[in-house]
């Protein structure tokens, strides 16, 4: 008996159908732009190579800096503060 893969999406297949991911990436998902201090919600997308961990999904936290093509973003889970590098496809701004 072997054992069974327990990796960043097992046992998240449902999630990763077809119809949860978008049709297709536009140019307006790779080219938005944000200031230190704005306030964004952590969205995955469909791109699974560097999507953020799905625990994070539709968290709202504050940028803080930019790091290259991606942002680090600072939130606050049941009251540790975490800081996570995230690519701008799967950020939103939020709306508060």
């Amino acid at each position: 008996m072997t054992k069974r893969s327990s990796g960043l999406f097992s046992g998240r297949t449902r999630n990763l159908a077809r119809h949860h991911k978008p049709l297709d990436q536009r140019i307006n998902t790779f080219i938005k732009e944000f200031e230190v201090g704005d306030k964004v919600a952590i969205v995955p997308k469909g791109n699974v190579a560097n999507s953020p961990h799905p625990r994070y999904k539709g968290r709202i936290g504050t940028v803080i800096a930019k790091r290259g093509k991606a942002y680090t973003v600072e939130i606050t889970i049941m009251g540790a503060v975490r800081k996570l590098t995230v690519p701008v496809m799967h950020l939103e701004k939020a709306k508060l």
